[in-house]
């Protein structure tokens, strides 16, 4: 029996609303890229089938099970968490959480995404309150292949380089061994 309610249908027709308005508007930049064999759009149409996908399995795991809470899952539950900003510790965490991301922004051009982006990941992961080394650079080195796997290898896209020494030297050490890769797949 379908657990489903109004909201639910609705948050999904939402979703869905969004991704074929702008599947509609990617036929409006739909042009080819002579380093890029799957055009302009080839990228935002991947994410937007990523999107596609969540949305569907969001619904169906709606249909299935409903929006109650589950017996065991971690950081599910029907009790409030009391959070406090009392303390000058939690407005600081919470100012750095939001400027992190801009400050990530800035470093783009000098430092470039390569570098970058590990620093930026652990550094959330660790603003968010994991504390163990070994688990910060484990989960920084997945999210890190896994982005790299997806720009560089699957999508080809071009990533800032950045334009100061080492970090640059770094960004020409990854798009060489991408341009190996590439080569030695014949893509």
């Amino acid at each position: 029996m379908s657990k489903l309610k109004t909201n639910h249908k609705v948050e999904t027709l939402i979703w869905l609303t969004i991704v074929a308005v702008f599947f509609v508007y990617s036929f409006e930049f739909n042009q080819e890229i002579e380093i890029y064999k799957f055009g302009a759009t080839g990228w935002p149409r991947v994410i937007l089938g990523l999107l596609l996908l969540v949305t569907l399995g969001n619904f169906l795991h709606l249909y299935k099970k409903g929006s109650e809470a589950q017996q065991g899952r971690v950081g599910i539950s029907d009790v409030e968490e009391e959070i406090s900003y009392d303390g000058i510790g939690s407005i600081k965490k919470l100012i750095a959480i939001l400027f992190l991301p801009l400050i990530f922004s800035w470093s783009l051009k000098p430092v470039g995404f390569y570098s970058a982006t590990p620093v930026f990941i652990a550094l959330t992961i660790m603003l968010l309150g994991e504390k163990r080394i070994k688990w910060v650079l484990g989960i920084t080195l997945f999210i890190y292949l896994v982005l790299i796997l997806l720009f560089m290898v699957i999508l080809n896209a071009p990533l800032p380089q950045g334009n100061v020494s080492p970090f640059y030297d770094f960004s020409a050490f990854m798009l060489t061994l991408n341009t190996k890769l590439h080569q030695s797949l014949n893509y």
